[in-house]
């Protein structure tokens, strides 16, 4: 636990000189979340813009703009998914998946390593789970980012 806390410390502490993402995976209750709230607060603290949401969001937001829904939903223009100082995804693994989702995943994760924009995802799927539902291709930009 030591050895996250002080990885989550110099995420924040470098935050915008130094391009990193984070990738929290792990069983139900063992903190995941609980940390990408703590460095949401601290970025936001300090005037950076994060979005935080949960992957079924993420994923209805895309849908929404593609197909203009027009629900009412806080995020339409997804651009805010690309430009943002930092995007957190929270409980990747519980959206239906499909070939849209899996293709909305790598456009944002891949957009957003061309930009140097940092990501923190986390999940409860194991790591071969992960590579098993999202492919290889993703599962390579998650892991490397």
């Amino acid at each position: 636990m030591e050895d996250t806390l002080r990885i989550c410390h110099r995420f924040i502490d470098t935050f915008g000189e130094d391009f990193q993402n984070l990738f929290f995976y792990g069983s139900v209750g063992v903190g995941k979340t609980f940390l990408s709230n703590c460095i949401a607060k601290e970025l936001l603290d300090s005037y950076h813009s994060v979005i935080y949401l949960t992957a079924i969001e993420l994923f209805k937001c895309f849908e929404n703009s593609d197909f203009n829904k027009g629900e009412d939903v806080e995020y339409q223009d997804v651009s805010y998914f690309i430009d943002c100082d930092l995007l957190i995804i929270d409980d990747l693994g519980t959206e239906s998946y499909n070939s849209y989702t899996i293709s909305k995943l790598f456009y944002v994760i891949n957009e957003r390593i061309l930009r140097r924009k940092s990501v923190i995802i986390s999940t409860n799927l194991s790591m071969p789970q992960l590579e098993n539902t999202y492919s290889e291709l993703i599962f390579s930009r998650l892991i490397s980012a």
